[in-house]
């Protein structure tokens, strides 16, 4: 789950600027993958189908390539269920207080230079590193 794979990271990073590229040249639209999502949730917002049909391909696109590739994509985790799912609703609400998560303020905002996605991925970035040293320093390591 550690290995060194940087011609992988970079491809799979390079397919998401792509899409993010299409995305704004195509549709207008940010890849914000929450708001985004939550277009699609009920009550759907105008235009959901093309957010599903996104939705769709970035669930589908990594299923056809491992089926097609026969590898597959391990995951380990010594966290309990519950606690994954905890964390999750955390950085949901902090993606709703933060009017946006890391994919549209990100990848989409920082190529704009919006200074708003700079400073919003910087707290990102730093609540993040805050988190991990609290959790692995101060309460050794949960």
């Amino acid at each position: 789950m550690t290995e060194f794979t940087p011609f992988l990271w970079l491809a799979g990073g390079g397919l998401i600027g792509l899409a993010a590229v299409l995305l704004m040249a195509f549709h207008g639209r940010i890849a914000g993958m929450t708001g985004i999502l939550s277009a699609v949730l009920p009550p759907a917002s105008p235009g959901w189908t093309w957010r599903a049909a996104f939705l769709v391909g970035a669930v589908a696109a990594p299923a056809l390539i491992v089926a097609l590739s026969g590898d597959s994509i391990g995951f380990a985790s010594s966290t309990p269920a519950p606690w994954l799912v905890v964390g999750g609703l955390i950085v949901g609400i902090g993606v709703y207080f933060g009017s946006g998560c890391t994919s549209g303020h990100g990848v989409c905002g920082m190529a704009r230079f919006s200074p708003r996605s700079i400073v919003a991925t910087g707290v990102f970035m730093a609540s993040t590193a805050a988190t991990v040293f609290v959790i692995r320093h101060v309460l050794g390591g949960l």
